[in-house]
């Protein structure tokens, strides 16, 4: 087991400070892991509750009963399939001198943000899991995270054959089973198709009118499909960043799927070889990238954007904190060169500096206010401060 010791130590602070804490990211992604872990490190009663259990099921039929005399830390794993116990936190967690804090485990559905919004306004702090990222597995293992993605079953297995075939699995399953018991219900054959096809749109700009075309249907009709997959964590939008430039900036946001080893599962990428062969490679390197440096920053999605004008110049990640902004411009390379996108967007984002991440071993300057970086010694060379 990878520890993950940076989100034990954030979920662990936020349980201090709020009765309810919501652990939500993707299926599989080692949530329930996790929280284990946490329980184990945990001083004092605790108690977990499964909500694919059966036998946790029957014990919370009566939830003011069973979780009421509880003290100390209660777990309640997979909170999406019973939406009808966030009242009860809600009592649970307006008690004096809060006996039982919560740390509740959920696939990001729609049911969760909403019942927990309603009811728990106040009470409750989210910490996304995400997969693993190379703080945690190490620089040596970059290659192997890019390629198989930050699923811990998919990354660890001793095997690439392995990897791929748990990959492919956890896609039927997603649109087979956790979809549905996610209150999702659409057709597998229809959201397999769509994901698919969004996946050679990775990294482009989202153009619901070409995606409708190519699909078949509505422009709101994709729209509703690209939803589904952003809230249950499987695609990220990174939205434009606008100055005082007017028209000619891009106003569309770009699509990235979240984990770069389902997306060369849905391109049909099976090897190394077939990755950099593949005219796909340098955008999912981008995203791999991205990904990369918004966990190495901290940094929350309300603060990550790309930006672009339509007369060519863009940089593919900007993160803006307060008054402070990172510009980050990635490449699959290991000899970077400055170019003029690069100095438009250093004047026209006032940026203090512009880093180039790239696929090499060094770290080195391009110009005054233009370093490049190797990604895999961002943990080391790249301050979040």
């Amino acid at each position: 087991m990878i520890p993950r010791t940076w989100h034990r130590e954030r979920l662990t602070r936020l349980m201090r400070q709020f009765p309810v804490v919501a652990l939500i990211g993707a299926r599989q992604v080692g949530k329930s892991t996790l929280a284990r872990n946490v329980l184990e490190s945990a001083v004092g009663p605790s108690s977990y509750f499964d909500l694919e259990d059966p036998r946790s099921l029957a014990r919370l039929a009566e939830p003011m009963l069973m979780l009421e005399p509880l003290r100390g830390l209660v777990v309640l794993d997979e909170i999406q399939r019973r939406p009808d116990l966030f009242p009860a936190l809600r009592v649970l967690a307006d008690r004096p001198r809060k006996p039982a804090r919560f740390l509740v485990l959920g696939s990001a559905s729609p049911e969760l943000l909403r019942q927990s919004s309603e009811s728990l306004a106040g009470r409750i702090a989210y910490h996304r899991l995400p997969g693993l990222d190379l703080s945690e597995v190490g620089p040596q293992m970059l290659e192997r995270l890019w390629l198989r993605g930050g699923f811990p079953l998919s990354f660890s297995t001793h095997k690439h054959e392995e990897s791929a075939r748990w990959r492919g699995e956890f896609v039927r399953t997603f649109v087979e089973r956790d979809l549905p018991t996610l209150g999702i219900r659409l057709p597998p054959a229809i959201i397999d198709r769509f994901w698919r096809m969004l996946a050679h749109y990775h990294g482009q700009l989202w153009n619901a009118a070409e995606l409708a075309r190519s699909f078949g249907v509505a422009e709101k009709t994709v729209r509703s499909y690209l939803d589904i997959l952003v809230s249950t964590f499987m695609v990220q939008r990174l939205p434009p960043w606008h100055t005082n430039m007017g028209k000619r900036e891009i106003k569309a946001p770009k699509i990235y799927l979240s984990d770069s080893g389902l997306l060369h599962s849905l391109l049909g990428i099976d090897s190394r070889d077939d990755l950099m062969a593949h005219p796909k490679s340098g955008a999912s390197w981008e995203g791999f990238a991205i990904s990369q440096i918004v966990r190495r920053l901290d940094a929350s999605p309300d603060e990550c954007f790309f930006w672009g004008v339509h007369t060519g110049a863009e940089l593919d990640l900007l993160v803006v904190r307060g008054r402070r902004r990172w510009g980050f411009e990635i490449k699959l390379t290991d000899s970077p060169t400055v170019t003029p996108s690069m100095r438009s967007a250093l004047e026209n984002l006032s940026l203090p500096e512009l880093v180039v991440v790239h696929a090499g071993a060094a770290t080195f300057p391009l110009t005054d206010r233009i370093r490049a970086v190797a990604l895999r010694r961002l943990w080391t060379d790249l301050s979040p401060r």
